[in-house]
């Protein structure tokens, strides 16, 4: 029964995190599809220069990406009792994450625009904002896990 209510309310978090950013998607592509006099009637809004996403944001995919393949990696070698493995695993997935962040920071620091430039300044800032810091809490949670292999506390 503890199980079951573990799993389910891992579950609904996952729905209320897909739901939450959602809404940021759904607000960018609305305003982006049907841009308002207010903003100039275009995308991206008059005076806005637009972040090239072949650069850097798609250097932060390339990383997120990997990420997720070294983490899996990492468990399937819990799961396959290889424990140097699953901790090589769980420190390239920290270090993927930690490059992540500070790609995102110098992105933030070096934009052309601000959260008070429109709508695509806030939700830009605070759609990749809240993402980055799923990111961290992700990394401490995933240093803890690694700090927890390496004393042993895992099992096949």
């Amino acid at each position: 029964a503890v199980q079951q209510g573990l799993r389910m309310g891992m579950i609904l978090f996952i729905v209320s995190e897909i739901m939450f950013f959602f809404a940021f998607f759904w607000a960018f592509f609305t305003s982006s599809l049907s841009p308002v006099f207010n903003i100039g009637g275009v995308w991206p809004p008059a005076g806005i220069e637009a972040i090239s996403p072949w650069g850097l944001p798609l250097l932060n995919t390339i990383i997120l990406l990997s990420s997720g393949a070294s983490v899996t990696w990492a468990h399937h070698a819990i799961v396959g009792g290889f424990k140097k493995d699953a901790l090589l695993g769980l420190v390239i997935t920290i270090i993927f994450a930690v490059i992540f962040t500070g790609l995102q920071g110098f992105e933030y620091v070096n934009a052309p625009f601000a959260m008070s430039d429109s709508v695509y300044g806030s939700v830009f800032f605070m759609a990749t904002g809240f993402h980055g810091f799923h990111v961290i809490i992700g990394t401490i949670f995933l240093f803890v896990c690694a700090l927890r292999l390496y004393l042993n506390h895992f099992s096949r």
